[in-house]
This record gives structure tokens, sequence and C-alpha cells, in this order.
């Protein structure tokens, strides 16, 4: 599925080799004991009502994000982030700007072309699967879209092997039921504890009713493995 859209997309060779295999498959991970928000658009809200809000800046000073990184935008949509990041992260660093819906990716490709963004990889991905290369990441970011991910055990357990040993997640969203979309911040920090992520630091963004989490994530020896987890509920 995923070199067929890279084909349709008509990406070059490198962005297709930088897309690594899958996982362990989705039927392995309990389901989620608490609604999934249906996905419905690929921003959250305006890029100027974002702008104003200040939400990249923080993320950006909060995450330490920086020239040279390698930062995965898991669920990209419509590149609110992708064309942000990508001048701070410069030549030296790259954006993969991973989504699981052909339709965000093909519009999000144009954007990145017409806006003459080298360092951006386009990704297609899995609800359980970012499928993204080994080792290859300084930082992921989820934004506005954990209480769309269908399989968040299965997300959070493969992304594992993507990370380096010193790689954060960090994860921006509102204080919302899931069904709401948002994701009330003590069932991220049970649910992301469950795969054996740990917090290591938590911000109310200002401007917004929004937060950052920031996790560091397991090694792939340590993480919990699937036929032990234990879903939460919200």
């Amino acid at each position: 599925m995923a070199l067929a859209f890279a084909a349709v997309l008509a990406m070059p060779a490198a962005a297709q080799d930088f897309m690594a295999p899958s996982g362990t498959p989705a039927e392995a991970f309990p389901k989620p004991e608490r609604p999934v928000a249906d996905i419905i658009s690929p921003i959250w809200h305006s890029e100027k009502e974002r702008d104003a809000a200040g939400e990249a800046r923080q993320l950006v000073r909060l995450l330490g994000i920086k020239s040279g990184m390698t930062v995965a935008d898991i669920g990209a949509g419509s590149g609110y982030y992708v064309v942000r990041l990508a001048p701070i992260v410069g030549p030296d660093g790259r954006i993969i700007a991973e989504d699981v819906t052909p339709d965000y990716l093909r519009n999000l490709q144009n954007r990145v072309r017409d806006l003459g963004l080298q360092n951006v990889t386009i990704s297609l991905g899995e609800p359980h699967d970012p499928r993204l290369p080994a080792h290859s990441l300084d930082a992921a970011i989820l934004v506005h879209m954990y209480h769309e991910i269908a399989q968040p055990y299965g997300l959070l357990y493969n992304l594992v092997p993507a990370l380096k040993p010193d790689a954060r997640v960090g994860i921006v969203d509102a204080v919302a039921p899931t069904a709401e979309h948002g994701t009330p911040p003590s069932l991220l920090r049970c649910e992301l504890a469950v795969v054996g992520y740990r917090e290591i630091a938590f911000h109310p963004l200002t401007g917004s009713n929004a937060y950052l989490a920031i996790f560091a994530p397991p090694s792939e020896e340590s993480r919990t493995r699937p036929e032990a987890m234990i879903a939460c509920r919200q």
C-alpha cells in the first residue's frame, strides 16, 4: 500500500527508501477502551489563529527543536508544522511528514513543492504503524490528532524502533474527551505508560486550552509486549 502510494505521488526513490517495513500487526494489540474521534479535516484551526496563539513557537522551544534534527510530524495533515519546522531544522535536518490519509499527503506534497522545501519527506503510514526508519528520529510530534489514532498502543509500540535513544515524543492536544477531539491528560499518560513511555514534562500552552506533554520512549527491549498490555479507560 505505501509503495503503491509513493508511486502515485511520483516520489523519488530516496523518499521510498526512507519508509520502513511494517511492524507488529494491529491485531496483536488491545483496542482502546474509549471513543476514537473521526478524522474530519487536515487542519485543526486556521493557520492565522494558530500563529496568533503562538502554538508552534511554544512547541519548538519546549521540545528543543533545532538545526540538524530529524523530526517526524505524525498526522501531518495540511502541513502546518511541516512548513514551520523545515526552516528551523535547516538543510542538515529533515522533516518527515507522515499521515494515514492519502489525499492529505497529495495536497501536502504539492504545498511542499510549491514552497521549495528540500528537507521534507512525505510518508504514508498505517493507523497502527507510522512505518518510519529505524533510529532515524530526534523527535516525533503528534499534534491535535492523538484522539484520532485508531490503534494507539500499536502506533506507540511500532514508533519505538524509529526513535534514537535520547529522542523525545511531544503530544499536543486539547483538554477534552476523545469524542470531543481532545485527550484528557490522565488518559494520555496512562496509554503511553502502558507501552513503556515515561512522561518527562507537561506544559499548558498559552493562548488555548491545549497542552504539550513530552515523553521519553522505552527501548525496543523494554517496551511492553503487546500480549501484556491492558487498555486504559477514559
